[in-house]
């Protein structure tokens, strides 16, 4: 364990250009776990770091230490507060932090049951929602388009909430040659058909586009079925988080309803 108490240190300038360069997070493959929350989460899916780093006085607390101690880590570093501050992207920092190797996802499978294709997508708190929402749906699998923003970003990370671990995250997808077995469903605010009337409960690739710009018209013909949220009220559209949460608790419910009930 090493204790750093210098700003000139080389560790931690490098430490600070990671957290506040996406270059430098895709230069490296690494990125930047903040807070006891996820690094907890990173250690519950059996990674390990290359550092783990905490300042001095979140040192002395026996929930942060113990994480400190014990988390899978390659070196472990220990920083004066105001240090830890400079690296930090919170308002306050939290104390503790990571550095983890941004996963490379396997080979996508050849039967998906179901999965989310997001083309340029550009709110790292809208794609954080996202992931979150498609590991509570049972969703395991995101594609992401090349011009989304980085999955791997301390922003998103933090608005996942851990959901990171425990997907499989495909990036730089090519949109309009994606191939799926099953029904590519794609939203739109001013489509004709409703979401309800869809029958959800075989495979389904969910396209959602730009918050702005909705879908590009690659994106439009890979889709079988165009389909809207119905809203009786003035707002013109839901925010993209909103409605992929929707949509896959509407798959859900379809499924449970359509699965006979086992006899106690």
């Amino acid at each position: 364990m090493k204790s750093i108490q210098s700003r000139d240190n080389p560790q931690v300038k490098a430490l600070i250009k990671l957290a506040g360069s996406s270059r430098e997070r895709r230069r490296t493959g690494t990125t930047l776990l903040e807070g006891e929350h996820l690094v907890r989460a990173y250690q519950d899916s059996g990674g390990t770091a290359e550092m783990i780093l905490a300042s001095e006085s979140a040192l002395a607390r026996p929930a942060v230490r113990s994480l400190f101690e014990n988390v899978a880590a390659k070196s472990r570093l220990v920083l004066a507060d105001a240090l830890l501050a400079r690296v930090s992207q919170l308002v306050s920092s939290a104390g503790l932090a990571a550095v983890i190797r941004t996963p490379l996802p396997s080979p996508a499978p050849q039967g998906i049951s179901s999965c989310l294709l997001l083309e340029n997508i550009q709110d790292p708190g809208n794609l954080g929602s996202i992931l979150r929402t498609a590991v509570a749906a049972g969703v395991p699998h995101v594609f992401l388009s090349k011009n989304s923003v980085f999955a791997w970003s301390p922003k998103v990370i933090r608005a996942g909430m851990g959901a990171h671990f425990f997907l499989s995250i495909f990036e730089g997808v090519d949109v309009a040659e994606f191939a799926f077995r099953g029904s590519v469903v794609a939203m739109e605010p001013r489509a004709r058909a409703s979401l309800y009337e869809l029958d959800l409960r075989g495979p389904v690739a969910w396209v959602f586009g730009n918050e702005g710009a909705g879908l590009s018209e690659g994106a439009r013909r890979l889709a079988a079925h165009r389909v809207r949220i119905p809203m009786p009220g003035p707002a013109e559209s839901l925010n993209v988080a909103a409605a992929v949460a929707i949509c896959l608790f509407e798959q859900i419910r379809q499924r449970s309803v359509s699965t006979p009930a086992v006899p106690a």
